[in-house]
């Protein structure tokens, strides 16, 4: 059993260790800048894996942002492949000294985060209705623009310290936007 606890430290150690920092991307482009890229009309699409890596949920979601000075708000409409529909809208502040705090209905206590060269990393616990129990998981989110009008995301839900839920979004705002609901 000690030898069990010691290996499982290790391993999360391990993981810890290899995780991302801002200071990374402080020398890449093209520059994230969050105010810039969300102001306007903007659309994503994504996929939710579980702890075992197997595809539970496809959304779509439509976002429109706007900015005054340094206060934003997202307004985000997403529409699930099970046919549920569910609005957040963030109200954020973009610091002077470059970070960015914000909230939302589903969102428990501040979300923080900032941006650096290409990347922008954002934390905050997010409740999640999960058959009629709520949980609250850990968020950890980094956005990584790749050109003027895409972001990839990459978020990692956990409860206790273990991921329990990774999420893939793809953002474009290239004109015309095509919106989650458009048929073609």
């Amino acid at each position: 059993m000690k030898l069990k606890c010691i290996a499982i430290a290790s391993s999360l150690l391990l993981l810890t260790s290899c995780s991302s920092s801002l200071d990374d991307y402080k020398d890449t482009g093209p520059a994230f800048n969050l105010s810039q890229y969300f102001d306007g009309k903007v659309t994503a699409w994504g996929i939710v894996q579980d702890y075992t890596q197997k595809l539970s949920r496809r959304f779509c979601v439509d976002i429109v942002g706007k900015w005054e000075g340094n206060k934003g708000q997202l307004h985000e409409t997403f529409y699930y492949n099970d046919g549920e529909q569910q609005i957040r809208v963030w109200e954020l502040t973009k610091g002077n000294d470059g970070l960015i705090s914000g909230s939302a209905s589903d969102v428990i206590g501040q979300a923080s985060g900032s941006e650096t060269g290409t990347a922008f990393n954002w934390k905050y616990t997010l409740r999640v209705p999960v058959d009629g129990t709520e949980y609250d998981l850990a968020v950890d989110d980094w956005m990584y623009k790749l050109d003027e009008n895409r972001v990839m995301n990459r978020s990692y839900m956990s409860k206790f310290g273990v991921t329990v839920a990774e999420i893939s979004i793809f953002f474009d705002k290239t004109a015309p936007i095509r919106g989650c609901q458009t048929t073609d």
